[in-house]
């Protein structure tokens, strides 16, 4: 196990974890700051605005990452007192250490902490290759969906107004000048379906490549204006595609669709999982 001195090792921030009447982990602000060696809770309390502007900015679905909570407390003078704390999640603990003091030893190690405790929520190589075709589409569905929605965020601080345009900027340089609707029309796909729905997991795969290099391209470059996003996300479409090319790749234009989107597989799934509830409460 990882060791500081004699001061600190993993246990340090095992220790402060506690478990909701729900099974739900969290830690209380105020024990993380003092194990991160804040002395003053306003310092502290811009860390935790700043990962929560991360977690904002990464994260699609919103959860309860920070629960403001007060906490009686005894003053020197034997008053009590009410004081603001926070629960907090383990992801937005990651982001925490990720945004805080880095010259703090006890930092580093709560950065390996929380990253191996993060990772081990996130599906691993071995399990994804155990999932089957179907199941791994829906996983890079999940994928595209969360940085798509990354990605507008991003886009929209950029000075992006028409979204629509900003995404076929994207798909035109994947796929060598076509837009969504082009995409759509190619597929054969029925009134309102979603063309990446109906991909199959390497056309995903791409398309999610070309998302999050947009963002961070974004980001890095702190671009502004809507044109210039635009061919930003047009550019970095074109280059996702030239290193297809170059490894000998299929085109994306080219990879087949599959023969059944995933709506419909979620629509069969429900079925049959209704189907088997009604012989379960039959056999009741």
């Amino acid at each position: 196990m990882k060791k500081i001195g004699d001061k600190y090792t993993n246990n340090t921030f095992e220790n402060i974890k506690h478990i909701d009447d729900y099974g739900n982990e969290f830690w209380f602000a105020r024990e993380l700051q003092k194990v991160l060696e804040y002395k003053d809770w306003r310092n502290f309390q811009k860390v935790i605005d700043k990962a929560v502007i991360s977690a904002n900015n990464s994260v699609s679905s919103k959860e309860d990452w920070v629960v403001e909570v007060n906490k009686p407390i005894k003053t020197g003078k034997g008053k009590e007192e009410i004081i603001k704390d926070y629960k907090l999640s383990r992801y937005i603990c990651y982001l925490i250490v990720q945004n805080a003091d880095p010259s703090k030893e006890v930092v580093a190690l709560g950065q390996t902490y929380f990253a191996i405790q993060t990772r081990k929520q996130e599906i691993t190589e071995q399990e994804y290759d155990l999932l089957s075709d179907d199941e791994k589409r829906f996983y890079q569905r999940k994928l595209t969906r969360q940085g798509n929605y990354t990605l507008q965020k991003v886009a929209s601080s950029a000075g992006v107004k028409n979204m629509a345009e900003f995404h076929n900027a994207g798909y035109k340089g994947l796929y060598n000048g076509e837009t969504a609707d082009d995409i759509f029309k190619r597929k054969k796909l029925r009134y309102r379906e979603d063309i990446l729905d109906n991909m199959n997991e390497d056309e995903l795969v791409a398309n999610l490549f070309r998302i999050n290099q947009t963002k961070q391209r974004l980001i890095r470059d702190n671009v502004q204006g809507e044109k210039e996003a635009k061919d930003v996300h047009y550019e970095v479409g074109q280059k996702v595609r030239k290193a297809i090319l170059d490894i000998g790749g299929m085109m994306p234009e080219e990879m087949p669709t599959p023969k059944k989107s995933l709506k419909e597989l979620e629509r069969e799934k429900k079925q049959l999982e209704t189907k088997d509830q009604k012989k379960l409460e039959g056999i009741k």
